[in-house]
């Protein structure tokens, strides 16, 4: 849809709110760029709300039975008032709005202040996190308090300290089982999320925000196009005084020496340093109205890495500068204007030498290459409060990301792998893709708030146009090459076990490529008496990939996900609460399915006998015997393909399904408790399947696993594609060697979890937080991406190739761990000493056992079949075959990671001076925590893979770092 479509959507959400009915003044839900603020005050009394900050005020009346509501509350510390005829009915009171969140405050006649959903002892700033008004599981983290706790100035470690997050494969975070392909981040309401594969995120700097929440489950229909967890983030903003300072960060002190295990990973001569510099300057441009914050980040990396196999040494240099604005326009009390932009713009070099592991020596320079990332980004916001019942916000921005890898040997040097040994690459290149890609998002939203009686109706209507230019290929002559040991079979071509042969593959691709997502929303939060919420909405969305021409190739619409939630507190003092949820959420597909599935991309694979030799000089190439078999290029020939004989047309979205049940309870003022119970199952994948038709030809196909497929096909056998057909995928699509016909397996994920909180605020003195999490991951399929497998490309991860893929895979998934305990406390021994601690301790993952053929036909692909014949054996019927079931064959260790910090504060005159020595895995554990899971491969089937077992990625090895902040 473009943006006279998305007026279209936003003009019918709003005629459609108008036959709706009425909404309370004393909800409390919030939007993802500011809070609210609700209470009972006196009947028809004025009520203000006043930041002293910026001067921003505003005044609603109460409504008959005293309710009142400000919505769209920029984040910040707020006076309230209340009057009647002219006269002020109490003192004012003080309260804090956050983020994503309402504040409940009811001010009695006579001057007293009780804020029922967060208890606030003035001047010590102690907050509870029990809200009597929200449905959802969130943490919310304020700098502040980062400040106080030794952890990493990056989002991804905020985001973990939430109970049920954890780090997994490829960079991502893993929210409630999900696989780190499923999040959603958001900064200042602008989505930042990598729509490419989504995997990662635009980065900023902490000196540049504020707040961060972390949804874990229940959120709103405000929020879509995530089955895992949301991040959201807001930036500092200026006031009416003038604020500047400047931030040292220096990283890489105090590191552990990281382990080796011969011969796949070798970790002990990797070190990093990364400095950061910052000065920032924040005020007012015109008292009361205009006001700006700036920040410049200059950035200095010097790291040294071996590759996995430890044949390379890496040196990585970067040189860059971030810088980010803020501008915030009161334009009067009814409307507000905001504009942001930051540049996160990166640029690394980093020069290839040889290596010696035995010995530890650097060898000869090989490659220079260099690495872009990043890109401009900017939103601008309106907020518009056009009466005390109605308000709304409108946005727009532009995201964007680049990945570049050019090396300056690229035109020379291919890449060469001899599997045999390890996974190094040997001779002048290591540079895996030549590869250009720039990923612009045009994101735009409109979001409405109305009060009517009992009911609070909030609706609103977004859509993005996310735009990937691309182009990729192997460097040298376009070709990668791997020396490897067979099995009985190569290629399909009985050959003599022990055979070693070598693989060539050919991969390059280019073009724009588009996918369009738009949703409405409209949501009911209804008080349907004074202590019990109902939270009804519900949220259409649509996904439009397309190809480089602009045609749409996979196109998902009227996609309804109903969300209802509960709120019943208990005693009606805000002090308890029992609530619940049950929603459904559907995952878009990634751009990396438009790029690899509906444009020209090529992936030839050819096998040859190896003759002994490799090339001398500095590209070894390996001598290539006879050919094995014929070119393989079912996953792409370079043309673009007809595609309605490649993608299902009639295809069903992926979604999950979300059950939440908890309670939540203050002990005294300072201390709260709560439980709550999640269950998640995942409905549907989307993924590439071998089909063999009814003539016996076969071809890959984008399509629901297990589900009915329609694709373009022959019919006739005359070698011509002719009609659609209509097949049962659970039941036909695949032909054994004795001419029978099967099936695949239905996708499965099944999530629960049992979460336990302990919670002390903070009072200036102390605070403290305990989380457990019992969780069970259970399926057969881990999400969009593979991480036992290590295949990172989201919604072409090999797992429903064939129907043998699946057999076996029910059972214990890669982000299952069973147990997950999380402590984060604080204490300050003097007014300026403070002393932080963090301890993250979690069960291992589950590890498999993988083979790559089956008992049933001649085709090779990742399965959990083991053949324990002789490999001339394994395809004859004397082939003896073992199923082993994932993640059955072990557990990986639990892992531990103890953080410890230090800060001084102090006020030198007019500055204000930080300072914060923090130290993590102070204990340097470095417990393996991924495994090689291949028992045995493709053309290798019979034959033991030496490396199995092997670690593949330790722990982070201990780490320190010192941070300076000066302010004025």
């Amino acid at each position: 849809m473009k943006s006279m479509g998305f007026r279209r959507t936003a003009l019918c959400v709003a005629l459609g709110v108008c036959l709706t009915s009425a909404l309370s003044l004393h909800q409390a839900h919030a939007a993802n760029t500011d809070g609210s603020l609700v209470g009972r005050t006196t009947p028809n009394a004025e009520v203000t709300v006043r930041n002293p900050a910026t001067g921003f005020v505003r005044t609603v009346r109460a409504d008959g039975q005293g309710n009142y509501r400000f919505p769209f509350l920029p984040v910040g510390n707020y006076q309230v008032e209340v009057a009647a005829d002219g006269h002020s009915l109490s003192e004012p009171a003080q309260t804090t709005i956050s983020l994503g969140n309402a504040t409940t405050l009811n001010i009695a006649a006579g001057g007293s202040a009780t804020d029922l959903a967060a208890v606030q002892v003035i001047g010590t700033r102690v907050v509870s996190p029990v809200d009597v008004t929200s449905t959802e599981i969130a943490t919310n983290i304020s700098r502040e308090e980062v400040a106080r706790l030794p952890v990493q100035r990056d989002i991804i470690d905020v985001a973990t300290l939430a109970p049920g997050v954890n780090r997994g494969e490829f960079g991502g975070i893993s929210f409630g089982g999900s696989s780190v392909a499923e999040n959603t981040v958001y900064i200042n309401g602008l989505n930042v999320t990598d729509f490419y594969n989504r995997v990662g995120f635009s980065s900023l700097p902490f000196s540049f925000l504020e707040e961060f929440q972390i949804k874990t489950g229940g959120y709103s229909v405000e929020y879509g196009r995530s089955t895992g967890g949301v991040i959201n983030a807001v930036t500092r903003r200026g006031t009416n005084e003038f604020h500047a300072g400047a931030d040292i960060v220096i990283d890489g002190l105090w590191q552990g020496e990281g382990r080796n295990y011969a011969p796949t990973l070798y970790t002990k001569w990797d070190d990093s340093d990364e400095n950061n510099y910052s000065v920032w300057g924040s005020g007012a441009l015109i008292k009361d109205k205009l006001f700006f914050f700036g920040i410049y980040e200059k950035r200095d990396l010097d790291s040294q890495n071996t590759d996995d196999g430890g044949g390379n040494f890496f040196e990585n240099q970067g040189d860059n500068d971030f810088w980010g604005a803020k501008v915030d326009w009161q334009i009067n009390d009814s409307n507000l204007l905001e504009v942001f932009g930051f540049s996160d713009k990166n640029d690394t070099t980093q020069d290839v030498f040889g290596f010696d592991p035995d010995t530890g020596t650097r060898g000869d320079f090989r490659n220079r290459i260099i690495n872009k990332t990043g890109g401009d980004n900017w939103a601008a916001t309106y907020t518009g409060y056009f009466t005390d019942n109605f308000s709304m916000k409108a946005m727009y921005g532009e995201n964007e990301r680049s990945a570049s890898a050019v090396g300056v040997n690229d035109d020379r040097c291919s890449l060469v792998q001899d599997q045999r040994v390890n996974s190094s690459f040997i001779g002048c290149t290591s540079n895996t893709s030549v590869i250009d890609r720039t990923d612009t998002r045009e994101a735009m939203r409109l979001d409405f708030e109305w009060n009517l009686g009992d009911h609070l109706l909030r609706f609103g209507a977004d859509h993005e146009t996310n735009t990937s230019d691309y182009s990729s290929h192997y460097p040298g002559d376009g070709l990668r090459y791997e020396v490897n040991n067979a099995g009985a079979r190569v290629n399909g071509v009985n050959v003599p076990a022990g055979t070693v042969y070598v693989r060539t593959r050919q991969v390059a691709n280019q073009g724009t490529f588009e996918t369009e997502n738009e949703a409405y929303y409209i949501e009911d939060n209804w008080n349907v008496t004074p202590n019990v919420l109902l939270n009804l909405g519900v949220r259409i969305e649509s996904f439009d990939n397309k190809d480089a021409a602009g045609n749409s190739y996979i196109k998902l619409d009227n996609m309804i996900a109903p969300r209802f939630g509960f709120s019943w507190d208990l005693n009606g003092d805000g002090r308890s609460k029992v609530f619940g949820n049950a929603g459904r959420y559907f995952l878009p597909v990634a751009n990396v399915i438009n790029i690899k599935q509906a444009g020209p991309f090529l992936d030839a694979r050819r096998f040859y006998f190896w003759d002994g030799t490799f090339a001398s000089g500095d590209n070894p190439l390996p001598g290539l015997g006879a050919e094995i078999g014929t070119v393989d290029d079912s996953q792409g020939d370079g043309s673009v393909a007809d595609f309605r004989g490649e993608v299902d047309k009639d295809m069903d979205p992926v979604y999950q399904d979300e059950f939440i049940l908890g309670f939540q309870q203050m002990l005294g003022e300072k201390w709260s408790w709560g439980v709550s119970g999640t269950y998640r199952k995942m409905h549907n994948a989307i993924d590439d399947m071998e089909v063999v038709n009814s003539c016996g030809d076969s071809g890959f196909v984008m399509a629901n696993p297990g589900k009915n497929l329609t694709y373009f096909t022959d019919t006739d056998c005359d070698g011509e594609s002719d009609g659609f057909v209509t097949i049962d995928t659970s039941q036909t699509g695949w032909e054994l060697r004795d001419g029978t016909m099967i099936g695949w397996e239905n996708p499965k994920r099944t999530y629960r979890a049992i979460e336990l909180q302990l919670d002390r605020a903070w009072d200036d003195k102390w605070a403290f937080n305990a989380t457990y999490v019992w969780s069970m991951s259970k399926g057969n399929y881990e999400g969009p991406v593979n991480s036992d497998t290590d295949f990172s490309d989201s919604g072409r991860t090999e797992a429903f190739d064939n129907p043998f893929v699946e057999i076996g895979g029910y059972g214990y998934l890669p982000n299952d761990h069973r147990h997950q305990i999380k402590l984060r406390g604080n204490y300050a021994i003097t007014d300026n000493w403070v002393v932080g601690a963090t301890l993250d301790a979690a069960s291992g993952r589950p590890m498999s056992e993988y083979g790559a053929g089956n008992p049933y036909d001649d085709n090779e692909f990742l399965t959990h079949y083991i053949c324990e014949s002789d490999p001339s054996l394994c395809y004859t019927p004397e082939g003896q075959w073992r199923l082993s079931r994932r993640g059955a064959y072990d557990k990986l260790p639990w892992t531990y990671n103890l953080g410890l910090s230090v800060a001084y504060n102090t006020t030198l005159g007019p500055v204000k001076l930080n300072a914060k020595f923090a130290v993590y895995n102070v204990l340097n554990e470095q417990t393996v925590i991924e495994r090689n899971e291949t028992l045995q491969e493709e053309e290798g089937v019979g034959l033991m893979n030496p490396f199995f077992g092997n670690p593949t990625s330790f722990q982070a090895p201990r780490n320190a770092q010192f941070i300076l902040s000066l302010s004025y």
